[in-house]
């Protein structure tokens, strides 16, 4: 049999509290605000005396199916509140030892219905232990916040598909607009606290994975392009210059807009040294593909500048995938490190110098290779913008500081690098997002690519080539002309229904080409064709039947047929498209000749 009880502690007695006793029983008396306060005293570990404070609400004490003491808290001021909600635990407990109730789904039943933030803390302990960036973890639990706060959502347990789906909807209809990879990005934060939960005990299951992704290609809100290497020059002349250009630019006044003002020494080696800064930053991000948080924490001891043999160490901890690389630098951007580097070195000395330290003969390994500002997207905007280069381009694509790596995927590409070799540089698990994301096809020469693919000659086509200018046929050797004719054979078709017999309305030299082609034609083919036969100025197919006509004779063609004398030269309107005679037949002499 289960029991109901306060749990109590201790704390330390008040200053001006009055000690009485009462029935053996010494108490404390004080006042909050007005408020009579009492408790008893007891003893603490080193013998002074402490105030024995009791919980406000009960706690519950039984034994569970597996027969271990459990004392779980109830929640409840009241005592009879208290009792009932015991006895519902030792109902359950007889249950699951009886096997009419699974121990697993009541207890995941019972962790569902806690409060939300309880499990949203310990999600956050178990991002913190799998080491994952802070950027990352904060970005999770605010994504998840927000969702289970507008969908009103207070345990792990009444997360359902349909308050998500419709939440995603209104983010597409209200003012919000919010573009399709940020609508994933809310969609699949919940789906993976989700899976965590299942993971933990704290669900049984889940289908919010079955809510349905957005589209980005269908909606995309920020796609980058790549730099050309003209702009990219502008961009790191206008970076080196600029800070010492808008120092020197006069704000107000009559000399508003002109380069007139006046600086000290120092002000100008800081601001050169500001504009070189900016310009190195530039570089390394474009030559090596790194991050701008991943250049934030560089580091001059994670930097080997050997000629020839240059590379830096990314620590695992502040790669984006975790797990470290070693990259490639370029000799011209080393020996530009390499001089920077040594500047620090002598900004350092002089310091200490003057400040009468120790004078250092290295930098630290420590040492901070560049101060990134948090504000260098607002900075490369002003750059672009000096520079006269503009921001998005007529394809809506944008540049901003992770266009830089856009940039130095799509020169590997340009430069001839093979698509594996680039996935390596750009440290990509996937070469999907190499060649589709990180490069930039306006850039890419396919002309040239094509051009430069071997030429593929036929010797079927030189051949022809070659017949077509001796004006022969290979198969036969016989002579044949490019020329069209001149005259479409109109007044008459032989091989249809209505044609005349006869050469009615020709010209004298066209009867006579005409009848000296009807004479050879046996000569040229031997079976001649199927739609040459004309019998009494009517034209008969094989076996008496008339042939296949493109439409049905008119009336009036078949009394022009029948009268061969009243026939005008009109325009055939049963022209087949095909010629009973070889094409060099409808020459004139004149046209054959030329």
């Amino acid at each position: 049999m289960g029991s109901v009880f306060k749990k109590t502690f201790t704390k330390p007695v008040p200053a001006d509290a009055e000690v009485v006793e009462k029935k053996g029983q010494r108490l404390a008396r004080w006042r909050v605000k007005g408020k009579l306060h009492q408790a008893p005293i007891t003893k603490g570990e080193s013998g002074t005396d402490r105030l024995l404070i009791e919980g406000r609400t009960f706690y519950g004490k039984y034994r569970n199916h597996a027969g271990v003491v459990v004392v779980r808290p109830t929640g409840c001021k009241d005592e009879q509140a208290a009792r009932q909600l015991l006895a519902k635990w030792e109902r359950e407990a007889e249950q699951i030892k009886s096997g009419t109730l699974d121990a697993k789904h009541l207890n995941a039943a019972r962790k569902g219905s806690a409060p939300l933030e309880e499990h949203l803390s310990a999600y956050e302990r178990s991002l913190t232990a799998a080491e994952v960036s802070d950027v990352y973890r904060a970005n999770v639990l605010r994504a998840v916040r927000r969702v289970a706060k507008d969908c009103g959502f207070a345990t792990p347990a009444e997360f359902n598909r349909e308050a998500i789906e419709n939440w995603l909807a209104d983010r597409m209809s209200n003012n919000e607009d919010m573009s399709a990879r940020s609508r994933n990005y809310y969609r699949q934060s919940v789906v993976t606290f989700a899976n965590w939960c299942v993971e933990t005990g704290r669900l049984l299951a889940h289908d919010l994975d079955r809510v349905p992704k957005a589209d980005e290609k269908v909606d995309p809100r920020r796609q980058r392009r790549a730099l050309t290497e003209d702009e990219l020059k502008r961009v790191l002349n206008v970076a080196a210059t600029r800070p010492l250009a808008d120092a020197r630019t006069v704000r107000r006044g009559k000399r508003k807009g002109k380069a007139f003002a006046e600086l000290r020494n120092e002000t100008i080696a800081r601001l050169h040294a500001v504009g070189r800064e900016r310009a190195l930053i530039y570089k390394t991000l474009v030559l090596t593909g790194l991050r701008a948080n991943e250049l934030r924490t560089l580091m001059v001891g994670q930097l080997d500048l050997t000629p020839g043999n240059a590379f830096l160490h990314l620590n695992a901890a502040d790669e984006k995938s975790r797990q470290g690389n070693s990259i490639a630098i370029r000799d011209d951007l080393s020996a530009d490190l390499r001089a920077w580097i040594a500047d620090k070195l002598a900004s350092s000395q002089d310091a200490a110098q003057a400040a009468g330290e120790p004078i250092p003969i290295r930098v630290p390994g420590n040492t901070q290779l560049f101060d990134v500002p948090a504000g260098l997207l607002k900075i490369l905007d002003r750059d672009l913008k000096a520079a006269g280069i503009p921001k998005r381009d007529d394809r809506g694509r944008t540049v901003d500081v992770h266009a830089m790596r856009t940039t130095f995927g799509t020169m590997l590409s340009t430069t001839g690098t093979s698509p594996r070799t680039a996935q390596a540089a750009m440290r990509h698990s996937d070469i999907k997002l190499t060649m589709g994301v990180y490069t930039d096809p306006r850039l890419l020469d396919v002309r040239g690519a094509v051009e430069r693919l071997p030429t593929l000659p036929l010797e079927q086509n030189k051949e022809q080539n070659a017949n077509r200018a001796t004006g022969t046929t290979a198969s036969t050797g016989r002579h044949t002309t490019p020329l069209a004719p001149v005259l479409a054979p109109t007044p008459f078709n032989w091989g249809h229904f209505g044609s005349s017999g006869g050469t009615h309305g020709l010209s004298s030299e066209f009867k006579n080409t005409d009848r000296e082609c009807c004479e050879n034609a046996g000569n040229v083919n031997e079976k001649p064709s199927v739609t040459s036969a004309v019998t009494e100025g009517h034209s008969v197919g094989p076996a008496g039947f008339e042939p296949t006509t493109s439409c049905t004779p008119s009336k009036r063609a078949s009394q022009a047929a029948l009268r061969p004398e009243t026939a005008k030269p009109t325009r055939n309107r049963l022209w087949s498209g095909r010629l009973p005679l070889p094409l060099h037949c409808y020459l004139t002499d004149s046209a054959r000749g030329n």
